[in-house]
């Protein structure tokens, strides 16, 4: 397929006029065409005024068909074959494993949702029957599903090209609600997100939906994007990457005539504890296991284990040498973008410089790369690490910061100190459990999602996971990114009262035309 660097707003491919974007390769430095000229205002009208057009439509289209348009993005998707995963590698400098795996995460959430729609449970149908003769006052019909918001703003993400961007799950779950859907295009691979686009708006004409259910713009810089949130048809934001462009995002939603939510995944350090029992059991495995979750992805993961957490002694002499070695091993490897590469090293940068780290290992093999992340690790004390807020910022790249703590309270005592996380992971043995149901409920209050004897890099696509968390995660911790929950952001509920039959909603319907599971005076039927 050829690249044309065209906006594609619903059916069209508009050449736009605007500033060129151009991905660069991050290896090599080298400039990638086509150019995708910027979009002006004008774009931005035009795609929200189809996205409007199409809502009420599409928001109604029946369960299958929306079913069925989730899973012919999928198809057409794999069916781009090697050439979406070629000018993948050469936009980000990801391995082709890594993106053929993000592939079938990308097409295989859609197809996930596209079981969510068919089920039909997210109607959250409740439905309360009159009661005309109840004493001293009678009920009326009451009958609750939930909608769509309306038309909603996706930004691509950086560090994932295909299940975080224009197809990914803020795409797929808006799709899914029944949300006509505008993506920006991440500037870092403008070729990859094309490709996907056009496959996109090939599924749409294939099964027949309002030409608007789709587009895709592209804008450097931020003028774009501010455009696109402030224009009174845009009901939802979903976003993943830095927490001062979530911020922005955030000021801007907030600050419009009606304000709208803006769902954004931005900053954590994700805290590791390695708890005493099993630290003294198996510090070295740790060590090494912990390099290797560390350097997944050159780091660039939104739950990278940034921080660890252990009581000062022998043990933790063990697991620092361990992952010392397992450092100084560690080939360097391509970070997503230059930019990308410059704020790490400015990260890095930042913690040599507070005066209260020590650098315990550094990779220092050579590489030809122009991007390159050598994994770092630094030590400190909890005392320092509470009092010098510096030391608690994500550097996005394969660096972490081990604390050492002089005891379980000091250790608590830093965990109360931290900001909202998306994870906190537990490496424990049984002896650690009564020490646990202590932390608990601390860590409770500041991730998203726990986890116990693994690592926090990996999130799977399901029906239980939670990938969020207090603020700074995400802008609201009430909320997923991933899994299927995903759909209840885009969704709000609409309580009818006394209609008659025929003017209802099939899925409030007394004979239930749609056979979904629904809430009957109380009773699941």
């Amino acid at each position: 397929m050829d690249l044309q660097g065209h906006q594609l707003i619903g059916q069209q491919s508009i050449a736009a006029t605007g500033k060129p974007i151009y991905a660069i390769n991050p290896a090599t430095g080298q400039r990638i065409e086509p150019g995708y000229g910027s979009g002006s205002m004008s774009e931005v009208e035009l795609a929200c005024q189809l996205a409007w057009s199409a809502f009420d439509s599409y928001r109604e289209t029946t369960l299958t068909d929306r079913a069925d348009f989730l899973e012919t993005i999928a198809t057409e998707i794999e069916a781009l074959g090697d050439v979406l995963i070629e000018r993948a590698m050469l936009e980000t400098g990801l391995p082709r494993a890594r993106l053929e795996g993000e592939r079938g995460r990308t097409c295989g959430q859609l197809r996930l949702f596209s079981n969510v729609i068919r089920a039909g449970e997210w109607l959250d149908v409740r439905i309360d029957s009159a009661l005309p003769d109840r004493s001293p006052h009678p009920r009326s019909d009451l009958r609750q599903r939930q909608i769509a918001l309306g038309p909603v703003a996706v930004f691509g993400a950086s560090n994932f090209p295909l299940a975080f961007s224009v197809a990914g799950g803020d795409t797929a779950s808006a799709l899914a609600a029944g949300c006509p859907v505008i993506v920006k295009a991440h500037s870092a691979h403008p070729g990859t997100s094309e490709l996907v686009g056009r496959a996109v708006q090939k599924a749409v004409a294939i099964c027949k939906l309002p030409e608007g259910v789709f587009s895709l713009l592209y804008g450097a810089g931020n003028d774009l994007g501010q455009a696109l949130i402030t224009d009174p048809r845009i009901q939802a934001v979903g976003f993943t990457g830095s927490r001062s462009g979530g911020t922005a995002l955030m000021h801007t939603a907030n600050n419009r005539p009606q304000p709208i939510p803006v769902y954004a995944e931005m900053s954590s350090i994700n805290p590791v504890i390695l708890m005493p029992a099993a630290l003294e059991a198996r510090a070295d495995a740790l060590g090494h296991a912990f390099i290797a979750s560390l350097n997944m992805g050159a780091g660039q993961f939104c739950t990278n284990p940034g921080l660890i957490l252990a009581i000062k002694g022998e043990a933790l002499g063990r697991f620092m040498a361990a992952a010392a070695d397992a450092v100084s091993t560690s080939a360097p490897q391509t970070m997503l973008t230059p930019g990308i590469y410059a704020a790490y090293s400015a990260g890095l940068k930042q913690l040599r410089d507070s005066g209260k780290v020590s650098e315990i290992a550094a990779s220092n093999l050579p590489t030809e790369s122009k991007s390159p992340c050598h994994s770092t690790l630094f030590l400190a004390s909890a005392t320092d690490f509470i009092s010098d807020e510096r030391l608690h910022a994500e550097v996005f790249g394969s660096c972490s910061l081990i604390i050492e703590c002089s005891d379980m309270t000091q250790l608590q005592e830093v965990l109360e100190h931290l900001e909202g996380q998306l994870t906190a992971t537990l490496h424990m043995d049984e002896a650690d459990h009564d020490a646990i149901k202590r932390l608990l409920p601390t860590l409770e209050r500041k991730a998203g999602r726990i986890l116990a004897n693994t690592w926090p890099t990996g999130v799977e696509v399901c029906q239980a996971m939670v990938h969020g968390g207090p603020w700074p995660a995400t802008s609201n911790s009430r909320s997923t990114s991933v899994g299927t929950a995903a759909i209840y952001r885009f969704l709000r509920p609409v309580c009818y009262q006394d209609l008659p039959q025929m003017l209802l909603p099939e899925a409030l319907r007394d004979d239930n035309p749609l056979a979904i599971s629904r809430l009957l005076n109380g009773i699941r039927e």
